[in-house]
């Protein structure tokens, strides 16, 4: 008898503890943001993952009636904001503006990091950008395929610029090498602004780059567009023939952003802030600014950017382990 007792006084005060969990998690998710909520952008000012950071951060603002501060925290291909980030209290207060250098590239290209993909909740899938194949205007190629011809005729001679070793646009490039057959001469640089300069005077016939940042130079012919490497035309692009079409069906190696928060964040945070994220997306004024410099806005649920991050780790592993690229 006082043994049936215990077991029931046990498991009444079980499920109190558990109802009171329950309710403290509603009430955190019904509260919050009660004070001020950060959002690391893993890359300097002034960038992509930058903007896009505050452009994400001035809408949440009054959809959640609270700041939201943006952190530049730059270096290591992202992973130094990306490692803070992971290393934050899982309350919902820090988040993080996710990317395919810091949340894909990274985990094949670097030996050790300090973060994997298991520290991170994601919310939603932001946006995509392509990559964009351009040309100097001096140079005889006029498209893909008189690229491929003439690096097929004489190997390891035309000179094709990047940002930097293990960028999507250097491993855009391999994967269009190992789909067609040929060999560049791959040439990084620190960033994507001295290898523009070295494209537009001509020192290398080709660049392979992030689509808002060619686009002034495409327009004013500074440079010639040869194919972007998204699976669909890119609308600020609407002229240029993907890689898929001019003869490597299934090609596409994007960039994108998203928006993450350390794992063990409550799920009624992650499911206000997806809520709220997928609306501010929706946003003309977010609309009309990423979609005139060529992003396309995207949105979802945790559970599509779960899947969506998780397939472009192994797309992008394999080509980093078959290009040779290496970051100590």
């Amino acid at each position: 008898m006082h043994s049936t007792f215990r077991r029931g006084v046990l498991a009444a005060a079980c499920a109190a503890t558990a109802l009171i969990a329950s309710g403290a998690a509603l009430a955190q998710g019904t509260a919050y943001p009660d004070k001020p909520v950060t959002i690391i952008a893993p890359f300097p000012p002034g960038g992509s993952t930058d903007i896009m950071a505050r452009l994400l951060a001035a809408e949440l603002q009054p959809l959640l009636g609270q700041t939201f501060l943006v952190d530049n925290k730059g270096g290591a291909n992202g992973g130094i904001g990306t490692a803070q980030a992971a290393k934050a209290a899982p309350d919902g207060y820090t988040l993080l503006i996710s990317g395919v250098g810091s949340n894909a590239i990274n985990y094949g290209l670097y030996a050790k990091l300090p973060y994997a993909d298991k520290d991170f909740t994601h919310i939603s899938l932001l946006a995509t950008g392509p990559n964009v194949i351009v040309a100097h205007p001096s140079f005889a190629a006029r498209s893909l395929a008189d690229l491929v011809r003439m690096a097929k005729a004489a190997p390891g001679t035309i000179q094709a610029a990047n940002s930097g070793n293990g960028s999507s646009n250097h491993l855009s490039m391999h994967m269009l090498e190992q789909a067609a057959g040929f060999k560049v001469v791959s040439v990084s640089y620190k960033g994507g602004a001295p290898a523009i300069n070295d494209a537009v005077a001509g020192h290398v016939p080709i660049l392979t780059l992030n689509q808002d940042v060619l686009l002034p130079f495409v327009k004013s012919g500074k440079l010639r567009p040869l194919a972007v490497t998204s699976e669909k035309r890119n609308p600020a692009y609407p002229d240029v023939p993907t890689v898929a079409e001019q003869g490597y069906p299934g090609f596409a190696a994007e960039s994108w952003f998203g928006l993450s928060a350390p794992a063990g964040t409550p799920q009624a945070v992650i499911d206000k802030l997806s809520a709220a994220t997928i609306k501010a997306m929706s946003s003309p004024r977010i609309r009309e600014k990423l979609e005139a410099v060529g992003f396309v806005v995207v949105g979802g649920t945790p559970a599509q950017a779960t899947a969506f991050v998780k397939n472009e780790i192994t797309k992008w592993g394999d080509t980093v382990k078959t290009s040779g690229a290496t970051v100590e």
